[in-house]
């Protein structure tokens, strides 16, 4: 069942965005109501799958990660046996940090960090292009991120105080 979020919902998932390591007093402040409540909010939300966990954002560079690429998957089959399959051994490879199942032309793109440029050439040649049901790769370099955004699209709310 799918949870109805009033704009205190709002407000909290908007300030637990922004900032996950905020205390429950600090968020209740925050949003415009007391603590026991809030922490009532935030575990029903926790509950129902909407806030999914919390993490710590790496700098991928500062832990020695130098190259970030796409790459394109194309896959001989596509029958939904095959799509799981696929995105299965993809959890097992550590470089892949994101993966995506499209539509068209290109049947999955994954986000790879690799330590170096010799380092990701040996995922795709000796583990991606290798893999049981794949008939192309295509890559792309990253050259820079232009934008990151933390979780998922939540309009501004205009929060008191």
């Amino acid at each position: 069942m799918k949870q109805q979020l009033d704009e205190i919902d709002w407000k909290i998932l908007a300030e637990l965005q922004a900032n996950g390591r905020i205390t429950n007093v600090e968020l209740a402040s925050k949003v415009g109501i007391s603590a026991p409540p809030c922490l009532r909010r935030v575990r029903t939300l926790e509950q129902n799958g909407i806030i999914e966990g919390y993490f710590a954002q790496l700098n991928e560079k500062k832990i020695g990660y130098e190259l970030t690429a796409f790459a394109m998957v194309s896959l001989a089959q596509q029958s939904e046996h095959d799509l799981l399959k696929f995105e299965k051994m993809t959890e097992g490879w550590e470089l892949v940090r994101e993966c995506y199942m499209l539509s068209g032309e290109i049947d999955f793109m994954l986000r790879c960090v690799a330590h170096d440029l010799s380092e990701f050439q040996d995922f795709i040649v000796k583990q991606l292009t290798a893999a049981p049901n794949v008939a192309g790769v295509k890559t792309s370099l990253v050259i820079r991120r232009s934008k990151w955004l933390a979780g998922g699209a939540i309009e501004p709310v205009k929060v008191p105080g």
